[in-house]
């Protein structure tokens, strides 16, 4: 249960991170241990369609991730999670999960993320590179085209300082292809 009458610290990973869409009072580079962020959800939806699904990013089992924790002023909470219920969680791949989160300066809080789910039909797991690559180039979706999803977070990952070396070198992959 996430209470609604306190401070809501989001843990953002993916978009969330260049694209909140909700108020927040504060921000703060975060980490998060036990998880990493992976492209491990077909995304039917988003970023892609049923013929021909996308790649998004989940918040994954094992080792950590760095993102970015937001505080929304308890007065905005009801709507920021209703806002993120009806953006995360669409078709249910994500579980709703409060995670110790360390935020810059070692202060430690528990952070809304959305955890993905492995049972979930979408869960696709760790695709090989040139797998990965494939479907994320050519898919399309009611947010917009995948490689701009992967590329504006690499770019919001640059801007905090964080490399993710999969991240990096898909985006790289997408630059030379559109150049070419």
């Amino acid at each position: 249960m996430i209470p609604t009458d306190v401070d809501l610290w989001v843990f953002a990973y993916g978009s969330l991170m260049w694209r909140p869409g909700f108020a927040f009072v504060e921000q703060s580079p975060a980490t998060v241990d036990g998880y990493h962020r992976a492209l491990c959800i077909a995304s039917h939806r988003h970023r892609g369609t049923p013929e021909r699904p996308g790649l998004v990013l989940g918040l994954d089992e094992g080792g950590s991730c760095q993102g970015i924790a937001f505080r929304v002023d308890a007065a905005h909470v009801p709507g920021t999670l209703a806002y993120l219920r009806e953006r995360e969680l669409v078709t249910h791949v994500y579980r709703e999960t409060l995670l110790p989160t360390r935020l810059d300066g070692d202060r430690t809080v528990q952070a809304l993320a959305y955890v993905v789910d492995q049972e979930h039909p979408q869960y696709v797991g760790l695709l090989p590179p040139e797998e990965t690559l494939a479907r994320v180039r050519c898919s399309v979706g009611a947010a917009g085209p995948n490689p701009d999803y992967v590329l504006n977070t690499v770019r919001e990952l640059e801007r905090l300082g964080v490399t993710d070396p999969t991240l990096a070198w898909l985006a790289s992959a997408l630059t030379l292809s559109t150049d070419e």
